[in-house]
């Protein structure tokens, strides 16, 4: 199987860049399944249901979510009532929408996709390890699902890691997401599950992490804020990850990093 995760979409210069993008890495990859993080996608602060329509309408399959999900405070009721929309599981119980996802490719194949979030400099929230390994008894790679994507949502780079080896032999693939700067490290872990830290962001990079200049720069120089932060409008690189999969065992077979448009050097796996 390929899988395509798609690391967070920042505003509309984000929304653009997969629009623009999107339809031509699923042809050339010959991808089975598309997995967007979208907790940004609304100017940098949250989605919409409309933007995630949108999203959908370009080819993306899931979107997961992060610390930023519940910034649309209106997405609550979508949350709930839309399958394809995650938030981290680990989140307390009540909160509303689900972390984990069990979907059908075109060929009838079944992949679960399993959303948590880190707690290292992050907001306090339940135990990841715990939650991702609840849904993991779950679903069993060859038994429940012939794929098992896990978007690690979080800060520190050491914590992401931990998760790829907790997962390890468990999972198709393990990607971070949450920094916005894709990192060099993707590869196949020992156990067979596909690793990257970060898949990096869709965003303009010609900024602070997908954010206009002027205020990032203003509050580290002068200490003082004087505005809201804004996403950047120019053009935007496409970052995420590709994934192969053995059908026989649910393991990878291959990954790369995937980086087209904007300032990023492209990044491009053969078909």
């Amino acid at each position: 199987m390929r899988v395509l995760f798609i690391g967070d979409i920042l505003g509309r210069a984000g929304r653009t860049a997969v629009e623009a993008h999107l339809p031509g890495l699923r042809e050339k990859l010959k991808l089975d399944f598309v997995v967007a993080n979208g907790e940004n996608a609304a100017g940098g602060f949250g989605i919409t249901a409309d933007i995630a329509g949108q999203l959908f309408a370009m080819g993306v399959d899931c979107i997961s979510g992060g610390n930023h999900t519940f910034d649309q405070r209106a997405i609550m009721p979508f949350l709930n009532d839309e399958p394809r929309m995650l938030r981290p599981l680990n989140y307390p119980e009540g909160t509303p929408g689900r972390g984990v996802g069990k979907y059908t490719d075109a060929r009838g194949r079944k992949l679960v996709v399993i959303n948590a979030m880190c707690r290292v400099f992050m907001d306090a929230i339940d135990d990841p390890f715990a939650g991702v390994d609840k849904a993991l008894g779950l679903n069993r790679l060859k038994k429940e699902a012939d794929f098992i994507l896990i978007d690690i949502h979080g800060e520190a780079t050491s914590e992401k890691m931990a998760m790829g080896h907790f997962a390890d032999g468990r999972a198709s693939m393990v990607v971070g997401s949450h920094s916005h700067i894709p990192t060099a490290d993707a590869h196949i872990m020992a156990q067979g599950t596909a690793y990257q830290t970060d898949a990096g962001m869709c965003g303009d990079y010609d900024s602070v992490i997908g954010m206009d200049k002027e205020e990032p720069l203003r509050r580290f120089t002068k200490k003082i804020g004087k505005g809201r932060f804004q996403a950047a409008k120019g053009e935007a690189t496409l970052c995420g990850v590709f994934c192969e999969s053995d059908d026989a065992t649910g393991l990878a077979k291959r990954v790369e990093p995937v980086r087209i448009g904007g300032l990023l050097k492209e990044a491009m796996p053969e078909g």
